[in-house]
């Protein structure tokens, strides 16, 4: 049946599919996009386009959309392998390991109340608005035609354990001196992979917190990027003894680390750690980061002999560059690490394994170890609501003539003001806001700038007060 142009592209968005359930996601709404989605691979002929692996998240709702999606997917043609309850890059790995497409159901670190779906092709090559996600859209508005032969199959695998062997085998922890790890699960898919990968690991104590499968997060949000949401492993570290904590968002993709003093470690020094370990097995190679990590990322770099290739925020532009250059490791601010041995797609558990052999090859504390990698001062993402972004954009960049060393528009506007300061402002693709990351040498000059940055927004739009 058709659908209204509007609802689904407001649900069907640039990198995947999600919204509220019940409201915008419904079955018979999955169940059409099963179908779009194996009528796209199929049609494409692409290796692996028989069959397609399917996993879910711990939300309520997951399992019966998940089988849903599977009835369209089989109703074309193709055959369905399930492997049930799985993290994000589980899900990669059973694309990869299976050389077919993949459809995990999650909404990662939003509320209980949503769901959606994270799709990929055969190898775990992203599926994104320009490379299919329109076409399903168009496909699911204008009704999905009926599959014309016989239906596929559909077979249950338990990929988990082969999970947790490949990726064990990609950062050798034999000679780790013993480690405390403490791990803030937020009631998410990593209390289902931590024990299946760092539990098997010989001198590893896992400590761990809300380890339950919980899809209402009942303790807080599974959003580490939130510095609320990381009090609780931060007492956790300290309590415990922990020499490091880790945090995963809901779909556990993306990991935070805090060290041994119960202090977060920002996702750019920790890019920088992996960044070097990867280099030391591969002089020369190439290091894909977003523009909003730390410019002492590339300065890594390029220290240690690698290429440092700068790409614009989010995953579609860093998969993108991953596959064009060839590149061995790729990080974002957000605590998305991508990985060549992966596919070129992204895994916190993984990034989680290299900041664990960093740790447990020497006897620095992971403070200590850190402080190697943190040369500036960040602000971090300070978001601003506004009426009209343009205008704002041009206040500031106009506050500014005569200081401007250099400035770009990769993504949003980069101005870079000398002697390490710089600022990047870009606007949200889905909501009313104006983003603003800052970097300087000090704290005092990151909040001169924020100062600077934020008194322009607030004379031009008439409100522009820093959201969460």
């Amino acid at each position: 049946m058709s659908r209204p142009a509007a609802a689904v592209q407001r649900v069907i968005k640039a990198y995947d599919v999600r919204g509220l359930v019940g409201e915008q996601i419904d079955e018979d709404f999955v169940r059409d996009v099963g179908g779009a989605f194996a009528r796209l691979v199929r049609d494409e002929q692409t290796p692996g386009a028989t069959q397609v692996v399917i996993g879910y998240d711990m939300r309520e709702s997951s399992p019966s959309l998940a089988a849903a999606f599977a009835d369209g997917v089989v109703a074309q043609g193709l055959d369905v392998v399930r492997i049930g309850l799985a993290s994000t890059d589980q899900l990669y790995f059973a694309s990869g390991l299976l050389d077919c497409p993949g459809a995990m159901f999650t909404a990662s670190h939003n509320p209980a109340a949503y769901n959606g779906i994270k799709l990929c092709r055969a190898g775990a090559k992203p599926v994104g608005k320009d490379t299919g996600l329109t076409t399903i859209s168009d496909e699911v508005i204008g009704g999905v035609p009926e599959g014309a032969g016989a239906p596929g199959s559909i077979e249950d695998r338990d990929v988990l354990a082969e999970y947790g062997d490949f990726l064990r085998s990609l950062v050798d922890l034999r000679a780790s001196r013993p480690l405390r790890v403490a791990v803030d699960a937020g009631n998410g898919m990593g209390g289902h992979t931590s024990p299946a990968v760092l539990g098997a690991i010989s001198g590893i104590t896992l400590l761990p917190l809300y380890f339950e499968l919980d899809g209402t997060f009942p303790n807080h949000e599974a959003n580490p990027l939130d510095p609320a949401n990381l009090v609780d492993l931060q007492k956790h570290v300290l309590d415990t003894g922990a020499d490091i904590g880790l945090a995963f968002d809901g779909d556990a993709d993306r990991c935070f680390v805090v060290d041994e003093r119960g202090m977060p470690v920002s996702p750019s020094a920790v890019t920088a750690l992996v960044a070097g370990r990867e280099l030391g097995r591969e002089i020369g190679a190439t290091v894909i980061h977003n523009l909003i990590t730390s410019r002492a990322v590339p300065e890594l770099i390029v220290e240690r002999g690698g290429t440092a290739v700068r790409s614009r925020v989010g995953h579609s532009y860093i998969k993108g560059l991953m596959a064009e250059t060839g590149a061995i490791f790729g990080g974002e601010h957000s605590a998305h690490y991508y990985f060549r041995d992966f596919w070129g797609a992204d895994s916190g558990m993984l990034a989680a394994l290299h900041v664990l052999a960093a740790l447990g090859e020497q006897e620095r504390p992971l403070s200590a170890i850190m402080a190697d990698y943190q040369r500036y001062e960040a602000s971090g993402e300070i978001n601003y609501t506004v009426s009209d972004a343009a205008a704002c954009v041009d206040a500031v960049l106009k506050s500014y003539e005569g200081h401007i060393h250099s400035i770009d528009h990769l993504d949003g506007v980069t101005v870079d003001l000398g002697d390490g300061r710089w600022f990047n402002l870009r606007t949200s693709n889905t909501e009313p806001l104006l983003r603003l990351n800052v970097e300087a040498r000090t704290a005092a000059e990151v909040d001169d700038i924020v100062d600077h940055v934020g008194t322009r927004i607030l004379a031009t739009s008439g409100s522009g007060e820093p959201v969460p």
